[in-house]
């Protein structure tokens, strides 16, 4: 780990946004799914909410540049059931979706804990979707198309959201709670390790101040012992 690679985590990490994330319904296309991870990542979204196509997941990786390291998803069996759980978590819901009420998009107020809902490269929302939203917003179009990409929606909706965060300050400071830092940080600098602790069920070691392990030699007699009982 070398100190511009510990900085340039630790940068990021200070500019993550907790309480802004997507919500994806049914997007299914790799291409699409790597250039929104791509977006999120830039934007500082920590997470990222699904509701796939079955199990599939799979950004494209020439795509996604690698990013799916640094935007975690959340899959969820069906929308309603995400919805709840980010209502709960205390999200408001904002959902891209052309309407009558629809408003535009520059509206809403992003600076609030918000999820934004957007649907099918084809069909976009579902009807159920649609109606479990807070808010229904549209971005205005000038032209032939009568929609847009869905990785391109989200884009311009993010970027809004990134102007309004901004401008209040959301990204001047670390948001993510310690305990989530620390582990997120781990995940970054060590991502062998962390899958392996992931898979074993064993905490992250400890790191020191330059971003390596505290205590490698203890840590390769937990691995030992783990690979003793396997």
């Amino acid at each position: 780990m070398t100190p511009e690679r510990l900085a340039r985590i630790q940068a990021a990490l200070a500019r993550r946004q907790p309480d802004l994330t997507l919500l994806l319904e049914r997007v299914h296309k790799s291409h699409n799914l790597a250039a929104v991870m791509r977006t999120c990542d830039a934007v500082g979204v920590h997470e990222l909410h699904a509701v796939p196509i079955g199990a599939s997941w799979t950004p494209a990786r020439g795509t996604s540049l690698g990013t799916e390291r640094w935007v975690h998803v959340h899959r969820h069996a069906e929308v309603a059931a995400a919805v709840q759980q980010l209502r709960s978590a205390g999200f408001l819901i904002y959902a891209a979706h052309f309407s009558a009420q629809a408003v535009d998009f520059r509206e809403p107020d992003y600076t609030l804990p918000c999820a934004i809902m957007l649907g099918a490269e084809k069909h976009g929302l579902s009807a159920v979707a649609a109606e479990l939203a807070d808010r229904q917003l549209m971005i205005p179009m000038m032209g032939m198309a009568a929609s847009l990409n869905v990785s391109v929606a989200a884009g311009i909706i993010l970027a809004e959201a990134q102007r309004q965060r901004l401008g209040v300050g959301l990204y001047d400071g670390p948001r993510l709670g310690p305990a989530e830092y620390r582990r997120t940080l781990f995940r970054w600098a060590h991502p062998v390790i962390a899958t392996y602790c992931d898979a074993k069920g064993l905490p992250y070691p400890r790191l020191d101040s330059q971003g390596e392990l505290e205590r490698p030699r203890t840590w390769q007699e937990v691995v030992q012992r783990h690979q003793g009982h396997d």
